[in-house]
């Protein structure tokens, strides 16, 4: 009789934990998480249903096709990073701290995902790289120009430095670390090569003042990861 209603207290669960999502919600959900593992080219949709356990039928009920999936998919995504880089605007940080924690951010967010997925983006869906294309030029860029004139009228960054061609150039690091032509996942870790783009690029643009608070700042940093790691 116990083991009865502990089953039945399972299916109760596993009911309540479908019924969270409705099917289209859970299609793009899971889609995403196969294609962060695994790259977007080689997930069928096949592989869907089968995560799902649902039949590919019912998938083709919801979305006409894969890139219908993509786009959706990245589509959520970017809204979750506006919202967490609108956290960090809410929370006041200085434009050092600022820069150090959205690279961190990125390291630990983007930790497990197969750095293939951002070439099959680019590669396979256009429409979905569009939006992440305009993401990364109309939100992303805008951040970080208001980084830098932050940071100069704190005295925190040179005042000679140009602001346009930095934001600039600072946006396409983030992108060129995910490309594998140039960091070769057998050779560099993709969030390693993330963390050394932002240090090298804050040090370049530091004032004497800047520096001071870098290092200060680093090395706290440091500090405290080592504690967590005991």
């Amino acid at each position: 009789m116990k083991t009865l209603n502990i089953i039945k207290v399972f299916i109760v669960f596993i009911i309540g934990k479908f019924q969270l999502y409705p099917v289209k919600e859970r299609i793009i959900k899971e889609a995403f998480n196969l294609f962060w593992r695994y790259g977007i080219k080689s997930v069928t949709m096949d592989d869907i249903a089968k995560e799902l356990g649902i039949s590919k039928r019912t998938i083709y009920q919801h979305y006409p096709d894969k890139d219908a999936i993509v786009i959706l998919a990245v589509q959520q995504e970017l809204e979750v990073q506006k919202c967490q880089m609108d956290k960090m605007d809410e929370d006041k940080l200085d434009p050092i701290e600022q820069m150090i924690q959205a690279a961190d951010y990125m390291r630990i967010s983007l930790a497990h995902m197969n750095p293939v997925l951002f070439n099959d983006l680019k590669k396979y869906h256009p429409l979905a790289w569009d939006l992440f294309h305009k993401y990364k030029h109309q939100y992303v860029l805008k951040s970080i120009r208001e980084n830098l004139n932050e940071g100069i009228r704190l005295g925190l960054y040179r005042k000679n430095i140009n602001i346009d061609m930095l934001s600039l150039l600072r946006i396409e690091q983030v992108e060129m670390a995910f490309d594998p032509t140039i960091f070769p996942a057998d050779r560099f870790n993709m969030m390693n090569v993330q963390m050394e783009f932002v240090h090298h690029f804050l040090r370049g643009i530091l004032t004497e003042q800047g520096f001071e608070y870098y290092t200060k700042f680093s090395e706290e940093s440091a500090t405290q990861a080592n504690t967590h790691e005991k």
